[in-house]
């Protein structure tokens, strides 16, 4: 995003003038996230979490990359190696307890960008480029995470890897010859440790790939704000730094102080106690669950547990099984097509009425239950709920909102952020609507737009 009135970067020393002409670095963060990239003054504090995830992610690389020295990707000792850096390595417990506190923090913070996304309309033109990316990195992110998880070789380690490649073979033909060239055999063993150990350490340098790529497409069109209208006038932005700098400061400390309480007081409440049991294919356990940031997705897996069959002639057009499994990747693959779905003009749901209906009292609650159903035993009534909850996910995102978007009535827009903020402004709303020692009611004298009493 370029504006006119955007400061621009000026060297002030010859060593800054050398290097701006030869590497342009400097320049670049300066424009990045420095004084010269206005951005909407009126972002609250859900705009936060877009650095909080940056930030999650540097922590998980840093903290991967020193455990990776001293764990071994083998199915004899790979158990042994992790209690070895619990206990032998200098902070080796506090490495691990950050690694793995902060794959659940990574996924909190990117659940409420996403659903911050979802109220605002984030995705909508001209930012659909940003979505697209942002849902790249969350499918990125679920699959570091599942082969991260194996890692450990615990009982839960093992037994979810054993169920979540047994899904790949419910596709018909294919299926169960991906399944084993995905383990490198019939079950997982060193094989299948080695190649998710290599993917987990490679795959969070691609998801900072996509990142970069997620940043330089939100420079283009600019940050979107709660109100949804777009920058119109010098007024309705503040540069980055120090601004946004400083809320962003804020909110990092916030989130450090609940994240070291996890850390050093509630390092394993996020866990399962299986887990500190090594892996053992004689022994399943009695109820296997992924990782908490996985159970939605695991209750809309689970929700199928009957055959698409045609009636009267038992003939099976779709096992329940493969239901089971293009629901789930459906379910976040159709946010893929979602900035073309909601065809409403309008896009903060502050302004949407019945949007914001179904938003609190529809999405939220079914994506409640579909955590709470993951999580717990396939039985009643948590099956019963989590069939409720997915036949509504998928109703609310193809038919309730791209019918709400058609019919309801937005409420009136501020003209502009500026107006959003301080209130209309005269010469905005009228041509000189009176002066006040030669100057117009809502102009100060340099020129500047100000706000009308």
């Amino acid at each position: 995003m370029s504006f006119a009135w955007a400061k621009q970067y000026e060297p002030q020393s010859a060593f800054t003038k050398w290097l701006d002409e030869k590497l342009p670095f400097p320049r670049l963060v300066y424009n990045a996230v420095g004084a010269g990239y206005p951005v909407p003054r009126n972002l609250n504090y859900m705009w936060n979490f877009g650095v909080l995830a940056g930030f999650c992610l540097m922590i998980q690389i840093v903290t991967g990359v020193v455990l990776a020295m001293h764990y071994a990707a083998n199915a004899q000792v790979a158990f042994g190696t992790v209690e070895h850096i619990m206990r032998n390595v200098n902070y080796g417990w506090m490495l691990r307890y950050a690694h793995a506190n902060g794959a659940s923090f990574f996924f909190i913070v990117i659940y409420l960008h996403i659903f911050r996304g979802f109220f605002y309309s984030s995705y909508k033109a001209p930012r659909e480029m940003i979505w697209l990316l942002g849902v790249v990195i969350f499918l990125l992110m679920m699959a570091t995470a599942f082969m991260g998880y194996v890692l450990p070789w615990g009982q839960m380690s093992f037994w979810g890897a054993q169920v979540i490649t047994g899904l790949f073979s419910a596709i018909p033909l294919v299926g169960e010859p991906l399944q084993v060239w995905l383990l490198g055999g019939f079950a997982p063993d060193n094989a299948a440790l080695n190649r998710f150990f290599s993917l987990h350490f490679l795959m969070p340098f691609v998801i900072a790939g996509v990142v970069i790529l997620h940043i330089w497409a939100l420079h283009i069109p600019g940050s979107s704000n709660p109100t949804g209208v777009e920058v119109k006038q010098e007024s309705d932005t503040v540069p980055f730094h120090p601004y946004y700098t400083a809320k962003d400061g804020f909110g990092l400390g916030v989130f450090l102080i609940l994240f070291t309480t996890m850390v050093f007081f509630l390092p394993n409440a996020l866990g399962h106690p299986d887990n500190y049991i090594e892996a053992n294919p004689l022994s399943t356990p009695a109820h296997i669950v992924p990782e908490w940031y996985f159970w939605p997705f695991y209750a809309i897996l689970r929700a199928f547990t009957g055959d698409l069959s045609i009636p009267f002639t038992g003939i099976v057009l779709i096992p329940a099984k493969l239901l089971g499994v293009i629901a789930m990747f459906g379910s976040i693959l159709l946010w893929f097509v979602l900035p073309w779905l909601d065809k409403s003009p309008v896009r903060s749901g502050h302004y949407r009425p019945m949007f914001r209906k179904f938003f609190w009292f529809g999405l939220i609650p079914t994506m409640i239950a579909l955590f709470i159903c993951g999580g717990a035993p396939a039985e009643e009534p948590y099956v019963i709920i989590s069939q409720i909850a997915t036949a509504y996910y998928f109703l609310h995102f193809l038919v309730i909102l791209p019918i709400i978007s058609q019919i309801e009535v937005p409420k009136p827009l501020p003209f502009s952020i500026t107006e959003a903020v301080l209130g209309k402004d005269k010469v905005v709303e009228a041509p000189r609507a009176g002066t006040v020692d030669g100057t117009d009611a809502g102009t100060a004298t340099d020129g500047s737009l100000q706000p009308a009493e």
